[in-house]
């Protein structure tokens, strides 16, 4: 199976030309969508999402992740294995997360984009190909490991606003094993409490809790938290611990 994470967006071409890239190479192999919204063009954002977005995929599952503001420069591309599941993408950081997170993972850099391949569109022409080939079993492309880790000294948790999901939810950098049920999150110059679940808080109210993926989320009962709190993706919160 492959899987996608980028910051194309839901509409225009890129992510069709991305699939019919991996199709013409692996034909008939399903692919799952990750997300096509990611915190665009910016792989340290990412990085936070990817991991726990992934977690749950099957194993041998084949990762295409581009958010790559420097493709078409000489930032190299990789491989990596991590619990057995494979990723592609650039090497800019946003796979960090996936290796340090990981138990046992191994690194390769891919070799130089091919002569033919677009300079803005490497999850095509780079990316894809390389993925699809491992879905297959090829591995002539792992011959020289890669050491280099751009988001190495970045921190465990991050308390921002990552991403905003279709009912106003905002979700943040901050894994939600890390914080006691009694802390308090301020956010939107609000403190609130947290909740297990929307039913566990009042209606209208703001709260927190531990989302489907791991990460603190920030929600309303009944409402929307981003238009309430006037929170969008880089908005600062802050954890109160008791």
């Amino acid at each position: 199976m492959f899987a996608l994470f980028t910051d194309f967006g839901w509409q225009g071409p890129y992510v069709g030309q991305l699939k019919a890239a991996l199709w013409q190479r692996a034909p008939g192999i399903p692919v799952v969508d990750l997300l096509h919204d990611a915190p665009a063009m910016d792989p340290r954002a990412a990085a936070y999402l990817l991991e726990p977005f992934s977690r749950e995929l099957p194993e041998g599952t084949v990762t295409v992740a581009v958010v790559d503001p420097g493709v078409g420069t000489d930032r190299a591309g990789c491989v990596i294995h991590a619990d057995e599941r494979w990723y592609v993408g650039p090497v800019n950081g946003l796979f960090e997360f996936v290796v340090r997170r990981a138990s046992d993972w191994a690194t390769w850099r891919l070799p130089d984009a091919p002569a033919e391949a677009a300079p803005t569109f490497h999850g095509r022409d780079v990316f894809a190909p390389a993925a699809a080939s491992l879905l297959q079993g090829d591995r002539s492309a792992l011959s020289q490991r890669l050491d280099e880790r751009p988001g190495e000294e970045w921190p465990d948790d991050v308390p921002r606003v990552l991403y905003l999901d279709h009912y106003g939810n905002a979700m943040t950098g901050i894994r939600g094993s890390m914080v006691s049920d009694q802390a308090i999150l301020e956010a939107g110059e609000l403190r609130f409490r947290g909740a297990r679940t929307f039913a566990d808080s009042p209606v209208d109210q703001p709260f927190w809790y531990r989302n489907s993926s791991g990460l603190v989320e920030i929600a309303i009962n009944g409402g929307r938290a981003a238009d309430t709190l006037g929170l969008a993706p880089g908005s600062r919160v802050r954890l109160i611990r008791p």
